[in-house]
């Protein structure tokens, strides 16, 4: 019969996840918890494809339709996130399902296509991980660790200068406590709120990380810093199979003195290598900037991101692009604002932006 093509529905996630867990290109991301989520606390629609052939699962693209209520609609494949690209068995699947998602979004009138992959040859298994500055250089680029079999070995394999920084934290008496309970959420948040106020970004509401918390049960981590029973630092893991990813961290400013962001980091780290993954995704980062030397010292490896409009090969911030002047001046004022302002306004700007 051939490949065919159709639209997602919630009981194909076990067959879905089992997909995505055993895909060497998959990311925590392309769970299917993720759409469930988007659709959940923002309800934008996951109109997700899966391919079958002669029933078996071949390939998926989880893909989202972002509402605008000024500009129309859109498919992101994915929003919120670095990545959401198709998996395939092959370049023919993985054609079929780019094929019929251009089918998709003549049939429902969306804009444009938002798709975020990373930097390959075409459909290989290997990756093009690279420290050539020349192709590197003010692109943005994820940052990968590749993971030994325990926390010890993680340990013994960093540099004296970083080991020293992680005891650091523990010398200035900070703790942490790791989980995913709903007290550990609302610690993540009020961490949070204060830090994108200070960033001059609109935050996500807490219902988005309760949704990801319902959806993704046991693959979700949160690690919360304590100075003298006080939050001050804050961060969020999410596993698929033996791959994590550290969609958000945070740590208030006035405590950065104790290094908390250290001990985050570690506390997420150990964890994850502890109980199997063998894969840590530091997120993106603009290459050779703060966050990326940051993420660079843990051991991470830069890979280029590859953002585009399928139908354009553009980036998609190339053609609403918010000039970097006007941009200062939004995130300016926006810091300025009651922190009980920003945390009610914020979410309902946030739902729109699909970065």
């Amino acid at each position: 019969m051939g490949t065919q093509i159709r639209q997602a529905i919630a009981s194909d996630k076990a067959a879905w996840n089992l997909y995505v867990h055993s895909h060497s290109q998959a990311t925590p991301y392309h769970d299917f918890s993720w759409v469930e989520s988007v659709e959940e606390a923002y309800g934008h629609v996951n109109v997700s494809l899966i391919a079958l052939n002669n029933d078996k699962l071949v390939g998926i693209l989880p893909i989202v339709k972002m509402e605008h209520p000024f500009f129309g609609h859109s498919l992101c494949s994915l929003p919120f996130c670095d990545l959401g690209h198709a998996l395939a068995d092959n370049q023919e699947i993985l054609n079929a399902l780019l094929s019929q998602l251009q089918h998709l979004k003549e049939s429902c009138g969306a804009k444009y296509i938002e798709y975020r992959d990373t930097a390959r040859d075409m459909y290989r298994s290997t990756l093009d991980i690279t420290s050539d500055e020349n192709k590197l250089e003010g692109k943005k680029v994820r940052m990968l660790l590749s993971l030994p079999e325990t926390s010890d070995q993680l340990m013994s394999g960093f540099k004296s200068k970083l080991r020293s920084q992680i005891r650091k934290s523990d010398k200035n008496g900070l703790t942490y406590q790791v989980g995913n309970n709903p007290e550990l959420i609302n610690a993540f948040y009020q961490v949070f709120i204060h830090n994108m106020r200070k960033l001059g970004s609109p935050v996500h509401s807490k219902s988005w990380y309760q949704a990801l918390r319902k959806h993704y049960q046991d693959d979700l981590l949160v690690s919360i810093i304590y100075t003298q029973n006080i939050p001050i630092g804050a961060g969020i893991v999410l596993r698929n199979g033996t791959k994590a990813c550290i969609p958000w961290a945070s740590t208030l400013a006035e405590f950065n003195h104790l290094a908390p962001n250290m001990l985050l980091y570690w506390s997420l780290l150990k964890e994850v290598t502890d109980s199997g993954a063998k894969a840590f995704d530091f997120g993106r980062s603009t290459y050779g900037e703060g966050t990326f030397n940051f993420k660079q010292q843990w051991g991470a490896e830069p890979l280029a991101l590859n953002w585009s409009r399928l139908e354009q090969q553009e980036s998609p911030s190339d053609e609403h692009a918010t000039p970097s002047k006007l941009r200062g001046m939004i995130e300016y004022g926006w810091s300025r604002l009651p922190l009980s302002m920003t945390t009610m306004i914020g979410p309902k700007i946030r739902k729109y932006i699909s970065l």
